[in-house]
């Protein structure tokens, strides 16, 4: 072989090997990107049991933030007649995924994009399903707690979002987690969305116990704590508060017991029925924010 054929031998093999280094450098751009962690499949009796908790039915729009190879979107849609949409960044698992849609024959239900999960769209989320490492969970609490609507599910396996507790969880045995991950039991956690309250509110009850009240709410996700003013009255502290979703409760002392208050939120406004202290039966009451 003459000096000029092996050079040109040489370069052929580099071109060549271009391609792989090219798929290669794309991978670990891609891992590098995975700050949730690396892509891990989710057995089918987690996903089943994410479902469930997320209580997944016909009516909902399922959105997946980390989709992987799908299963989660995917089984929502098979099984539960719910539409849903996967976000992932790499590109291999979304392409397997929609293909995996268009075979099952749900692709009008299921649908998965590359994306970043923290660009992703939520607003018209009825669930969010996740599946990523405890620094990623933190990042997207203050998205996850304020983008979908009030009332939204989100369901994590395994991880939570730090101070914010969870409404409902559940652990048991999962011995095929362990062949995947060395961890034989699984967790999953169950959030509502909370509406957003904190602030001053004007609150009015209707007859026969006339009255108004300003209302003064601090937040804390799902817990609320605060005060009420009654005219020409002190402050008195609220008890029994609570948010799940759009309901809203909570009472305070008056002359003769405690007036209970139950309702739901919506943006500016609340209303519902309030059990007066003494009373034998339940009046209407509205509110209006005065201010954040």
């Amino acid at each position: 072989m003459t000096p000029k054929d092996l050079i040109r031998r040489r370069l052929l093999i580099a071109l060549g090997a271009l391609p792989l280094a090219r798929c290669a450098s794309a991978a670990e751009d891609i891992d590098a990107k995975r700050t949730g962690g690396p892509y891990v499949p989710t057995p089918q009796v987690v996903v089943d049991e994410m479902l469930r908790m997320g209580k997944v039915g016909p009516d909902d729009f399922v959105v997946d933030l980390g989709s992987g190879d799908g299963v989660i979107v995917l089984t929502a849609a098979t099984r539960l007649k719910a539409r849903g949409l996967g976000v992932d960044i790499d590109p291999r698992l979304v392409r397997l995924s929609n293909e995996e849609a268009k075979r099952r024959g749900v692709a009008d239900r299921a649908a998965f994009q590359v994306q970043d999960v923290f660009k992703a769209d939520l607003s018209k989320a009825t669930v969010v399903t996740l599946y990523l490492l405890p620094g990623m969970m933190a990042q997207l609490q203050r998205k996850i707690f304020s983008e979908p609507r009030p009332g939204t599910r989100v369901v994590s396996h395994d991880y939570y979002f730090g101070d914010w507790e969870s409404d409902d969880q559940f652990t048991w045995d999962v011995p095929e987690k362990e062949k995947i991950n060395g961890v034989p039991r699984a967790t999953v956690y169950l959030w509502i969305v909370p509406a957003k309250v904190a602030g001053r509110w004007d609150i009015r009850v209707a007859a026969p116990a006339e009255a108004r009240y300003e209302l003064t709410l601090r937040q804390a996700f799902q817990d609320l704590s605060g005060t009420v003013t009654g005219p020409g009255a002190q402050a008195v502290k609220l008890g029994s508060s609570r948010l799940h979703g759009e309901r809203i409760t909570f009472s305070f002392s008056a002359r003769g017991g405690r007036h209970l208050f139950r309702g739901r939120v919506d943006g500016d406004a609340m209303e519902g029925e309030v059990q007066p202290a003494g009373a034998k039966s339940p009046v209407r009451w509205l509110g209006s924010r005065i201010a954040s």
